[in-house]
């Protein structure tokens, strides 16, 4: 028998009782990822189920969750969202979210671009002709700026190559100011990436291309953000977070955080 007045038996009961938190949290999450899809708005499930979307993205739905994310992100009608290190998947989503009243402007850090031979379009150019709403902007990462306020900023699973070396000189603190300045008052600015160990700090940027989240969180304070929201929809507890993302027996299963941060109104 445990006795619980005794530290060992307080400190097996405190365990006993974490894991049971823990469980309880993943049924919680699960349900919350489920809520959130059968809840979705009209804008949301209709960008989801766009017949324009190629074959090649909608495999990837099931393990991206973009119903979850954009209805847990707010993304309506008439907002403009702003894709730094733009991607087509999420781009064609979140252009029919906005719908033909709002805008989707992707930045293309221009390190990036080099680094990963991307083609640099002229600036204002439309990637993708049946998506006119969206426009794409080249520029040096410290020199991130918007054509308007914008009402989000979304950086997905690239937050952490910001500090690695083929990015320099990129600042991180002026480049999240600068983000922060984007913003309408109220804006969100939206991080997703993946999940390092807990206290590795940047140790794994250039690595295994993963960020401990607290550096994020540590990082939005400086720059003037409130952290306001976290979905747990793209958590993997069977990552154990040191392998490289491209290991073929994590890659598109990673441990991610959702992480939405605000601009005050």
């Amino acid at each position: 028998m445990v006795e619980l007045n005794h530290p060992r038996g307080e400190s097996r009961l405190m365990k006993i009782q974490s894991l049971i938190g823990a469980v309880c949290a993943g049924v919680l999450m699960a349900a919350s990822g489920a809520a959130l899809a059968a809840n979705a708005p009209a804008n949301v499930a209709a960008a989801v189920a766009d017949p324009a979307r190629p074959a090649a993205d909608t495999a990837l739905d099931a393990a991206r969750k973009p119903t979850e994310i954009l209805t847990f992100i707010k993304v309506k009608p008439g907002m403009r969202v702003v894709d730094v290190w733009p991607g087509a998947y999420w781009d064609r989503l979140f252009s029919k979210a906005v719908g033909p009243k709002g805008h989707v402007y992707l930045f293309l850090p221009l390190e990036a671009a080099k680094a990963e031979k991307t083609p640099v379009l002229p600036d204002g150019a439309t990637p993708f002709p049946d998506y006119p709403n969206v426009t794409e902007d080249a520029a040096a990462a410290n020199s991130f700026a918007t054509r308007e306020p914008v009402d989000v900023v979304w950086i997905r699973q690239n937050y952490h190559d910001l500090y690695d070396k083929f990015m320099a000189p990129t600042d991180v603190p002026t480049f999240n100011k600068a983000v922060y300045k984007a913003l309408k008052p109220g804006g969100l600015y939206v991080v997703i990436d993946h999940s390092a160990p807990d206290g590795s700090g940047l140790a794994d940027t250039d690595t295994t291309h993963r960020i401990d989240a607290a550096v994020v969180k540590k990082d939005m304070a400086a720059a003037g953000f409130k952290f306001v929201g976290e979905s747990n929809v793209l958590r993997n507890p069977e990552d154990t977070r040191d392998k490289l993302v491209f290991d073929k027996s994590i890659r598109g299963k990673t441990d991610q955080f959702v992480y939405v941060f605000r601009k005050p109104a």
